[in-house]
Formats: structure tokens, C-alpha cells, sequence
């Protein structure tokens, strides 16, 4: 077997609100071996671990801001999302669910707790990551994609090791729901104790995991513990992961997208002068009105 081999294990690091519905550890970028260009096209993950909100009449998120130039995908281990952007997308992703927004050339969008999840309380737990476009493709037309559990494709893994459920790419020839612009793929590996999966793919691709729940062990050598991350070695292409008990882990891999790298809060894009127009055109109102 031609292994992939870990390259780090990042611990979470303190957590940080975004907003005030939105308790997160960031994972990218942090540090010059998680940084956007080392990632590409994985650009930013921010990782709300299992955290109990109580009950509320005000539902908690982010109120309305900008983005261009890249994608937002949001996966919804626990708790209710609502979504609303300038371009006409929206709904509620529930648990197991995602939502994949396509910014691009540029839209307005809110987040919160769905109303009532949030009048009930409860476990809170979501991945945020942010996928980079490439120049050809960020001044494209926004699009937004929402994916519940039940449309998502799953593989059975044999001798009752769990599911594996695909998102992007594919596992196994089954095809993941989201439509990418890049070669990407995402999925949660759900397993069962003992259970084991393997993974491959090409040595050029920036490959990396998340444990989302449970205790696993990689290449049945290194353990790594509930919420923490896994970034890989260019090298080798396949690699195991066994669970020590029940497990989620999600799985990202994709190939990097070689193009200059200029961001600015919201904002990603190839070049300093296309980050002062995406700057202009969101101050002329061009990116459309969403109410808060």
C-alpha cells in the first residue's frame, strides 16, 4: 500500500465567537503549515465543538456581511441552521445536513440558530470551512446549495464498520451531492467501534481530517483524540482509520489551486486591485440588500 502518512496533529485551539451563535476553534489558517496556500482550496475551518446554548427568544449568528471570491460550507453535526443571502438562497439545515453557498461574485448573507432550536436550547455543534475559486470562476454568479441528510449518498462499509457519507467527490464510485467548481472531495466517515475505513487519494491533493466525535487511530499507529485535526504529507496516496469507539470524522481532500492568494476579511480574491473593487462595489451596494 502506497501510505499517506500525517504530517501534524493540531490540538483546537481557544475558542472565539463569531457573532454571538458561533463558538469556534479555528483550525485555517493557524500557523505556516495550515495556512491558505498550504490548504488550497481548503481556505478557512472554523470548528464549533458540541457547546450547549440555553433557550432564547433571540435567535443567535451572524448578522448581515459580504463575501466574494470563494464558497462557504457549513455541516451540521448538531442544532438548526437558518440561512439568508441577497442572491434569493436560503432555508434550514438541520442535523446532518449542509449547506454550500457559492459567493463568488459576490452576496449579502446572514446566519442563525433556526427560531425553534433556539427557544428550546441545546448542542450546538457545526464546521464552517470556506473553498477558494479559482480566478476564472470567482466573478461567476452566486448559487447556494442546501443538502439534507437524507439527500446526501452513503457508502456501507463491509463487516459492519459504519457509513461513509459522501458530500463532494466520491468514495467507492458513489458521487457526493454538491456540485463543485475544483476537484474536492468531503465526506463524514460514521463509525462503528473497531470499525475501519480506508482512504486514497492523489499524493498532489492537500488532504486532511477532522475528529468529530470518538477516538481514532490512523494507519494503526497514531491515535487522535475527539476535535482534533489531521493534515497529511504530500506523499502516498492511501491511509486507514480505525474507531476506538463511535466515530465521526469528516474528511476533506482536494486539489490546490496554484494561483495567488489575496484576502481580506470577507473578501478572497488573486490580486490587491481586485480586493479594493470588491471592497468598492460592496460600499455601491452592488452585492444586493438583505434585511438584518
Amino acid at each position: 500500500m502506497n501510505t499517506k502518512n500525517i504530517e501534524l496533529v493540531a490540538a483546537p485551539r481557544a475558542p472565539h465567537f463569531v457573532g454571538d451563535g458561533f463558538r469556534v476553534h479555528n483550525f485555517i489558517p493557524s500557523g505556516f503549515r495550515l495556512d491558505m496556500e498550504r490548504m488550497s482550496p481548503f481556505i478557512m475551518l472554523d470548528y464549533n465543538s458540541k457547546f450547549y446554548f440555553p433557550p432564547t427568544d433571540t435567535p443567535r449568528g451572524v448578522g448581515v456581511h459580504p463575501h466574494r471570491g470563494f464558497e462557504t460550507v457549513t455541516l451540521a453535526y448538531k442544532g438548526k441552521v437558518a440561512h439568508h443571502d441577497s442572491s434569493g438562497g436560503g432555508g434550514v439545515i438541520e442535523e446532518g445536513g449542509v449547506q454550500w453557498m457559492t459567493a463568488a461574485s459576490g452576496v449579502l448573507h446572514k446566519e442563525y440558530h433556526e427560531k425553534e432550536f433556539s427557544k428550546a436550547g441545546g448542542d450546538f455543534q457545526m464546521v464552517q470551512l470556506w473553498v477558494n475559486l479559482p480566478a476564472k470562476d470567482k466573478m461567476s454568479k452566486p448559487k447556494y446549495q442546501a443538502i439534507s441528510a437524507d439527500k446526501l449518498n452513503t457508502y456501507t462499509l463491509p463487516n459492519n464498520a459504519g457509513i461513509i457519507e459522501v458530500v463532494a467527490g466520491s468514495y467507492e464510485n458513489i458521487s457526493g451531492t454538491a456540485e463543485t467548481f475544483t476537484p474536492v472531495h468531503m465526506m463524514n466517515a460514521r463509525l462503528n467501534t473497531n470499525g475501519t475505513a480506508t482512504f486514497s487519494f492523489p499524493e498532489t491533493y492537500n488532504t486532511c481530517l477532522l475528529v468529530i466525535e470518538g477516538n481514532i487511530t490512523v494507519n494503526e499507529s497514531e491515535t487522535v483524540p475527539t476535535d482534533h485535526f489531521v493534515l497529511f504529507e504530500n506523499k502516498g496516496e492511501t491511509f486507514t482509520v480505525q474507531a476506538s469507539e463511535d466515530a465521526v470524522v469528516l474528511v476533506l481532500s482536494g486539489e490546490p489551486i496554484n494561483e495567488p492568494i489575496a484576502a481580506q476579511g470577507p473578501f478572497v480574491m488573486n490580486t490587491r486591485e481586485e480586493l479594493i473593487q470588491a471592497i468598492n462595489d460592496f460600499n455601491m451596494g452592488k452585492f444586493g440588500y438583505l434585511e438584518d
